[in-house]
């Protein structure tokens, strides 16, 4: 298997898990925000859609898949303290991670090795940047499962 294919495995592997573990949560703690944790499993689920869409698609500017105020509600800072308007449901963003994963898993292999424009923590090329998504989205599955804890442990008190 070549690298580059190798990335969309891992990509498909990643959110296989992460889409496990979200279709699996209570809906009752997905908006609990523990002490010691700056976010909502909620926010996190959003903030991994939104990520890899502007990573893998240009998004805002390039894709038109997600609404856009999904910036507003999920981009690095933003906190769900500060939400208004129209929140889409844990669910629904299950949803458009499932759909997304598709359209990530169409991108042609040969793409990977293209240069990106303005290097981003130090990804060079595409490949590089979507291991990088792939890094991305297991660090906040980890944090989704510490919050997780944290809640069940604190409602068993």
């Amino acid at each position: 298997m070549r690298m580059s294919e190798l990335v969309f495995k891992n990509f498909e592997l990643t959110r296989s898990f992460l889409l496990k573990n979200v279709d699996a949560l209570d809906e009752a703690i997905v908006d609990v925000q523990p002490k010691g944790f700056n976010n909502t499993i909620h926010w996190h689920v959003g903030h991994v859609l939104t990520v890899a869409e502007q990573f893998m698609f240009g998004f805002p500017n390039k894709s038109t898949h997600l609404p856009a105020h999904y910036m507003e509600l999920f981009s690095r800072g933003t906190k769900p303290s500060d939400w208004q308007g129209d929140v889409p449901s844990v669910e629904e963003l299950s949803a458009q991670l499932k759909e997304q994963i598709k359209r990530i898993k169409e991108i042609p292999v040969e793409s990977l090795s293209e240069r990106i424009k303005h290097p981003f923590l130090g990804a060079e090329t595409y490949g590089e940047l979507a291991n990088f998504a792939i890094f991305h989205e297991s660090s906040h599955l980890g944090q989704m499962h510490a919050m997780k804890r944290v809640i069940e442990a604190a409602s068993q008190k």
